[in-house]
């Protein structure tokens, strides 16, 4: 696929996607949800990306919101399927075997805030911005933002974020659970990238399962989530990656990990 909407590159196992179009604030149209989603796939397909690093081109937003023109046309016949994608996009992310970061460099609004929330960590800039403002559209976050919201922060805050329409700040995104660590502006690709880099020498097994033991486990009971987990343990114990891991570490050098 040629991408009009966005930037794909890797960079050291790093793959880097920018949502490429600031002068809409990045919103997001039907195009730009199908080129992240094939993205998505060729990062799944390709074993040498450990990290992805997710944008917004600009310094005023991350993604802004859904594009509004396109709600127009949009229907009884037509809603269900439209917001189903979105799901399909996001939980791509959230299940990409691989960890993903959202680097939100300013609005992370409606959609844009829904597709952060689906990112394993957000590492955002002091000018960033959160919020779910579809009410006032007469619509309700459509993306994911009613579950992922009120999972993460609780379910009173994030009932007060969508009814009020009020957005939230960098500050108390981090202080709340919503960002995993805030950054200047000039700084928050840098920082990232560090983040991506420290992950990248871990084992990608190890990792993998890791992500895979905490999304199930915790949309169960602890027993349960704790044979998810001795469930993962015992697949990683197995692997070259685990007697790598060991030897370096008896040896006292570096491992050097393969994902197998």
């Amino acid at each position: 696929m040629e991408y009009q909407n966005i930037i794909f590159e890797v960079k050291e196992g790093i793959g880097l996607l920018t949502i490429n179009q600031p002068k809409k604030l990045n919103a997001l149209n039907a195009a730009t949800v199908d080129e992240i989603m094939d993205v998505v796939g060729r990062v799944k397909a390709d074993e040498k990306i450990r990290v992805l690093i997710i944008t917004g081109a600009g310094d005023k937003a991350f993604v802004a919101g859904a594009d509004v023109s396109e709600f127009v046309n949009i229907g009884l016949k037509e809603g269900y399927d439209f917001t189903r994608k979105g799901h399909q996009m996001n939980r791509g992310l959230e299940w990409l075997g691989i960890p993903t970061i959202a680097a939100v460099n300013g609005l992370a609004l409606g959609g844009g805030c829904e597709l952060a929330m689906a990112c394993t960590f957000r590492i955002v800039s002091e000018k960033a911005r959160f919020g779910l403002p579809e009410l006032g559209l007469g619509v309700i976050p459509g993306y994911g933002g009613t579950q992922r919201m009120a999972r993460m922060i609780g379910k009173s805050r994030a009932l007060w974020m969508m009814l009020t329409g009020e957005t939230m700040g960098a500050e108390e995104a981090l202080r709340v659970g919503l960002a995993n660590m805030v950054v200047k502006p000039e700084e928050l690709m840098d920082a990232t990238f560090k983040v991506a880099k420290t992950i990248c020498e871990k084992g990608p097994l190890a990792v993998k399962y890791a992500i895979l033991a905490v999304h199930h486990g915790l949309e169960t009971d602890l027993e349960t989530g704790l044979v998810i987990e001795s469930a993962m343990e015992n697949l990683v114990l197995a692997t070259k990656d685990k007697q790598e891991g060991v030897s370096s570490f008896l040896e006292k050098r570096k491992p050097a990990f393969q994902g197998k």
